[in-house]
């Protein structure tokens, strides 16, 4: 029995290139034994949408767009308990995900390897009654990626995303928040806080830790406290500018599970989309929830 392949796509994504790729792209999961039908998503929610009507009737879904296109699509599965394998074109200015799992940018090859039909079991979060592929943050520059203008984002790609946060530079605003994790509680005045299942932020390889394992049931959490005085926020600086943590401005740690408390709501943005206002978040590592398709 021919086996059915899922394919949905952002035609907006990236400049739009998918669109001069796709014959090829279709004719690779054609060649590889499925048939595949075809979807490009109309607006925001579309994916997940779609996923969720597509899932029981075919064998793989693959997606294609940035990571707020693939943040839909798993989001998809997971909300209905899908073991389904995903795979992966990025086609998005960023690409986060893809680029800690050396996915290879050019569509077509992304695609063969799709099709090669390797499986890496990779973990996903869970954040309150949602889903994320790779991170959840707050605070300072956050709200950039949702905010940015999709034109703008395609015309100057990583720029525009450092265009929109040089305007935050004089108004940092910070949250005192509990945080409880598995080993340790903390409190205190929080500028930025991510929880990461990633070797690449904001295009940034490294900045989670120089030994990620994105199979081992842990996120990489890093808090960022506010700076009392230019030495202090110097100190912050330099430890982001060569990924370590050498302040103690900065508490990072690894833990399956975290909760945070805060007293206001704080907006949290999930793999670069506005991810609700929340007075209190509880996130846990869903470990090798997701099948994914890589050539490894």
């Amino acid at each position: 029995m021919e086996k059915r392949l899922f394919f949905v796509y952002n035609p907006r994504a990236g400049k739009g290139l998918i669109k001069a790729k796709l014959a090829d792209i279709i004719d690779i999961f054609v060649k590889a034994g499925y048939e595949t039908i075809v979807y490009p998503t109309q607006a925001k929610g579309d994916g997940y949408e779609r996923v969720m009507e597509y899932h029981d009737k075919v064998d793989a879904v693959v997606c294609s767009g940035g990571d707020g296109t693939l943040d839909e699509v798993v989001s998809g599965l997971m909300a209905c308990g899908s073991p389904v394998p995903v795979g992966y074109i990025p086609a998005g200015s960023t690409n986060d995900f893809a680029n800690s799992l050396s996915i290879p940018k050019d569509m077509v090859k992304a695609a063969a390897a799709v099709a090669k039909g390797g499986l890496y079991r990779c973990d996903v979060g869970r954040f309150n009654d949602g889903t994320f592929v790779y991170i959840a943050a707050f605070g300072l520059f956050t709200d950039v990626a949702y905010e940015t203008n999709q034109n703008l984002k395609n015309i100057l790609g990583h720029v525009a995303y450092i265009l929109e946060g040089a305007k935050r530079l004089l108004d940092i605003k910070s949250y005192h928040c509990k945080i409880q994790a598995e080993d340790r509680c903390l409190e205190g005045d929080y500028i930025y806080g991510m929880i990461t299942n990633s070797r690449s932020v904001g295009g940034f390889k490294h900045l989670t830790g120089k030994n990620v394992d994105m199979s081992d049931g842990l996120f990489e959490v890093t808090l960022i406290r506010r700076p009392k005085n230019p030495l202090e926020l110097n100190e912050i600086i330099a430890s982001l500018l060569v990924a370590e943590d050498r302040t103690d401005m900065i508490d990072s740690f690894k833990t399956s599970r975290i909760t945070i408390k805060s007293e206001e709501s704080i907006s949290w943005t999930l793999d670069g989309e506005y991810g609700g206002s929340h007075q209190q978040v509880d996130v846990e590592n869903r470990k090798q929830a997701l099948h994914l398709f890589l050539d490894t």
